[in-house]
């Protein structure tokens, strides 16, 4: 199973940035996606779930209404779009899965059980 983050980069204040994961390895419409960061000197922690149907999505409180997340099957791959972004969302951003189908999302990063590699996403004031 492999899990492969990109689209961090630097960008100021107010600016966007997409970041995509690609997942190969497992069946991609039997797991719920989510995205986790970490910033400087911070525990992971919870951004955005997607679950295994795409029909249910929730949002850290932190980000609702500025990040969106979103699959596509036909890519196996998550997305999490992200706008209006603040000094505060730097860390390095990290894709997982869990098997989902049929099971409550969640939060938890214990209970996901493959990652990716982290993209580093910077955001200047």
């Amino acid at each position: 199973v492999q899990l492969q983050a990109f689209g961090g980069g630097l960008v100021q204040t107010g600016g966007s940035l997409r970041l995509s994961c690609v997942v190969s390895g497992l069946t991609f419409s039997n797991y719920d996606l989510g995205w986790f960061r970490q910033g400087p000197g911070k525990e992971r922690e919870f951004v955005a779930v997607i679950n295994w149907s795409g029909g249910t999505t929730y949002y850290a409180g932190s980000v609702k209404g500025r990040f969106t997340i979103s699959r596509e099957t036909a890519k196996t791959t998550v997305y999490l779009q992200m706008n209006s972004l603040k000094p505060e969302d730097t860390a390095v951003y990290y894709c997982a899965a869990k098997y989902g189908r049929w099971k409550a999302v969640t939060t938890t990063p214990d209970e996901y059980h493959y990652w990716g590699q982290g993209t580093q996403v910077t955001v200047s004031s």
